[in-house]
């Protein structure tokens, strides 16, 4: 399944993707899950998220961040790699990237 929006043309802005699931006023609020499937003999699905670059202005952010609470403990934040079960478990990077000659890297 593939959902896009379509390219925009020389003096326009694509279109935005929003998935979201619904509040609630009296109980929880729905999820939203975005998967890949366990494969068996193969290598298991590859998730990417991606960020555009821009030409003439800041290039895009990726950003995250989890729930609040006014009655309870705030949600958390989890970033696991992947268990290897016979050799190394995968490794996490996290990196700001070199700055250009007027700026400061982050």
């Amino acid at each position: 399944i593939t959902v896009r929006s379509i390219n925009a043309g020389d003096a326009g802005t694509s279109g935005m993707l929003v998935f979201s699931s619904g509040s609630s006023s009296s109980g929880n609020s729905g999820a939203l899950i975005v998967g890949t499937g366990a494969a068996t003999v193969g290598r298991g699905g590859m998730m990417l998220l991606s960020v555009g670059s821009g030409t003439s202005g800041a290039g895009g952010s990726l950003q995250g961040s989890a729930g609040r609470s006014t009655v309870n403990t705030g949600g958390a934040i989890s970033v696991a790699s992947g268990e290897g079960t016979v050799t190394s478990s995968g490794m996490i990077i996290l990196r700001s990237i070199n700055a250009g000659d007027a700026g400061t890297s982050g």
